[in-house]
């Protein structure tokens, strides 16, 4: 072994330890990205097994399917990541994946209502306040596949089942990687547990004090060498007022949910260095907003087929189909009559990548590769009129985006020094766009036809970690970045009655362009602290301008500026562990020209500081209790600043205890003291998020 694997694997060497409390820092994602990295320089370090032996190799090679895709790049541990482990993906006070995701500070949707009680197009995904449209600007996969609405950019939280996931990986930051043409704020990316990690059968049966329910269920069978899991969940309640007491009217109406998701995943071997991995979900979500009548509804099918290869030359194909659809209708405020009808929004999303990683050098971790994504789709909806009930106007639009993109990227283990580089180019097309209006007898009232167009852009991503003594490790990043505008903000005009909200066909591409310094220390084995600050600046950033006192319409601002600070610890003491995170973000627009009045503006539904923190209790074998506190500070509704949210602090608990050997009682509570939170506030007209909830249920593994 030469001097410098030598020292690099000293230095990496406290992550290899096997104490009681390091295995407990590993289980809360903490060190896991580390202890790749240092799994691959051990690897480096020591010459392959069969070369030890003289290149003979074991006839009888057992073939091992896993389910997973390649193994991360050793740049995660370069960027700001942070790793969501399953014994926390299935331990949360609501039980659904938004709310896990919430305990990364600086993950939001577009407002602060969850995946019951808010519209499905208003749960954009973004990270570092940021701020958006409703649109993602951070990138969502699943097992490798993206899983934003092909027309809105929304992610269909309840199309994702939390039982099923082993491991959640969230990087904040900009990202040139495979479809990393959305990931502006940052990546999350979703795995799916494996046969090793899934019980026979697993299922779980919850109600709460509103009789509501929840109710998931999976079945894991080895087929062969490989194995399939069927899983399915149903939610489905009355819900709660998001209207406060003193702002009902007749016409209220609870938020009630009625939503189920089905899927079946399939895993197995080609080769003892090649598998395949198949999945199929279908899925229905209907919502009731505000009033009676304000019913909504979004449906799916999903498929992806993949490859995977560990040999010498790793690989990782992928191809998915995503068909859609959304239909809503908007309720006036003042008649409490139905107002727009929109009826009809089918889409439909294709893709693929391929990467490759060549055994160039064992110092070289090369992956180099080609994704596309594209979508098509329309809508179709009837204006009608408040006072007759008849339908005044006929609207239709619609288009097809589609982003080819080329990268490269390597990581160079230098000794103590691991430095990384990515270069991507990214072939962008609006085509076919169009607005059409008629009457009720089909005379033309308007139409906009829009020019195709097409792009070339170049983005990169650079960084260093730098492994200064065994405890402490510094790292620093740099990147731009590229996200395409939606269907909906291109095409799409919406109302939050009285409020309508116009589209802009003449959007541009959204750029990032930022840099962060981080540190990650490890005083002893059972703590972990990681700190990093940030600069991110987004041009052209997509919003919603306010145009008029009831008019907005999506614009393309100078820019919007982002600098903070992100923070993390892990403290394990026996039984007891603690994880909390914060992340303090100074968003403004840059404005200028006709955005000149936003200038200085804080970003609508962008806080300034967000917080959450976990502490456990796991005194033996399926036995936890967990409290988790969160708290996000004020924000703004809109970008004149005119009306604001309060800030919220919120505290959950979550329990399971053994009732027999396949049988575990759930407790769960969810703002435990009735912390008011306001998701919206139109000229005084709030909503409000969820209030103090109580569940109660069983969970069956066998």
């Amino acid at each position: 072994m030469n001097a410098s694997l030598d020292c690099n694997l000293k230095l990496v060497s406290p992550l290899l330890g096997r104490d009681v409390g390091e295995p407990r820092l590993y289980a809360l994602g903490m060190t896991r990205r580390f202890a790749c990295a240092a799994s691959a320089l051990a690897l480096t370090c020591h010459p392959p097994l069969a070369a030890q032996e003289g290149g003979e190799e074991n006839p009888e090679t057992e073939i091992v399917v896993t389910g997973d895709g390649l193994e991360p790049a050793l740049s995660n541990s370069v960027y700001a990541t942070v790793e969501i482990p399953r014994e926390t993906i299935i331990a949360s006070g609501s039980g659904r994946l938004d709310d896990v995701l919430r305990n990364i500070a600086g993950f939001q949707q577009f407002r602060r209502s969850d995946s019951r009680s808010s519209n499905p197009t208003a749960q954009g995904v973004t990270l570092r306040a940021l701020g958006g449209n409703a649109t993602s600007r951070a990138l969502v996969l699943l097992d490798g596949v993206p899983v934003a609405d092909p027309f809105f950019g929304y992610v269909p939280f309840t199309a994702l089942q939390p039982d099923t996931l082993g491991n959640i990986r969230v990087t904040r930051g900009g990202g040139s990687g495979p479809f990393g043409s959305g990931a502006l704020a940052g990546t999350i990316e979703l795995e799916s547990a494996g046969r090793g990690t899934l019980s026979d059968f697993s299922g779980s049966l919850l109600v709460n004090q509103r009789e509501e329910t929840e109710a998931s269920a999976a079945l894991t069978k080895r087929l062969g060498a490989g194995f399939a899991t069927v899983s399915g969940r149903w939610d489905r309640g009355q819900g709660f007022f998001t209207t406060p007491e003193d702002q009902r009217v007749p016409a209220t109406a609870r938020a009630a949910f009625d939503s189920w998701q089905a899927g079946l995943r399939g895993v197995a071997p080609i080769s003892p260095d090649v598998e395949v991995q198949a999945r199929v979900s279908l899925f229905e979500d209907r919502r009731t907003l505000r009033f009676e009548g304000a019913d909504s509804m979004i449906e799916g099918q999903d498929a992806s087929l993949r490859f995977v290869g560990r040999g010498q030359w790793k690989f990782d194909a992928l191809a998915y189909v995503q068909a859609r659809n959304f239909n809503n209708i908007i309720i006036s405020s003042n008649s409490f009559v139905p107002v727009l009808d929109q009826r009809n929004t089918p889409s439909t999303g294709v893709g693929g990548k391929i990467e490759v990683r060549p055994p160039i050098s064992e110092a070289h971790d090369v992956r180099v590769g080609i994704d596309y994504r594209g979508a098509d789709g329309e809508l179709f909806e009837d204006a009608i009129s408040s006072f007759t009930g008849l339908i005044r106007e006929r609207r239709n639009a619609g288009g097809t985006t589609s982003n080819l993109g080329l990268f490269v990227e390597d990581d160079w283990q230098i000794g103590p020094l691991l430095l990384t580089g990515g270069l991507r180019a990214d072939h962008t097309r609006i085509e076919d766009g169009f607005f059409r209006a008629v009457d009720p007898s089909g005379v033309l009232v308007s139409e906009t036809i829009a020019a195709d167009r097409s792009d070339w852009a170049v983005n990169w991503r650079a960084g260093a970690l730098f492994y200064a003594t065994r405890r402490l490790e510094v790292r620093a990043a740099a990147y731009t970045g590229i996200r395409l505008p939606t269907l909906n903000e291109l095409y799409r005009p919406f109302v939050v009655f009285p409020v309508v909200t116009q589209a802009n066909a003449e959007l541009e591409n959204e750029r990032l362009e930022g840099f962060e310094l981080g540190l990650d220390w490890y005083p002893n084995r059972n703590v972990a602290l990681s700190l990093t600050a940030f600069d991110n600046r987004v041009e052209n950033a997509i919003a919603n301008v306010t145009l008029e006192e009831n008019l907005r319409q999506r614009q393309n601002l100078p820019a919007i500026d982002a600098q903070g600070i992100e923070a993390s610890a892990v403290v394990v003491l026996g039984e007891m562990s603690f994880d909390g995170s914060l992340a303090y973000t100074d968003a403004t627009i840059d404005g200028e020209d006709t955005s000149a009045t936003l200038d200085g503006n804080r970003p609508p539904q962008t806080p300034k500081f967000s917080a959450s923190a976990t502490l456990s209790w796991e005194p033996a074998a399926r036995w936890r209790l967990a409290t988790t506190l969160r708290h996000t500070s004020g924000q703004f509704e809109d970008d004149q600043e005119t009306d604001s949210l309060a800030a919220a602090t919120t505290l959950d608990l979550f329990g399971s205890a053994p009732l027999t050997k396949a049988i575990t009682a759930i407790l769960r509570a969810e703002n435990l003291f009735d912390e008011e939170i306001i998701t919206r506030n139109a000229a005084g007209a709030i909503d409000v998020g969820v209030p103090q909830t109580f569940w109660a249920g069983v969970r069956i593994n066998f």
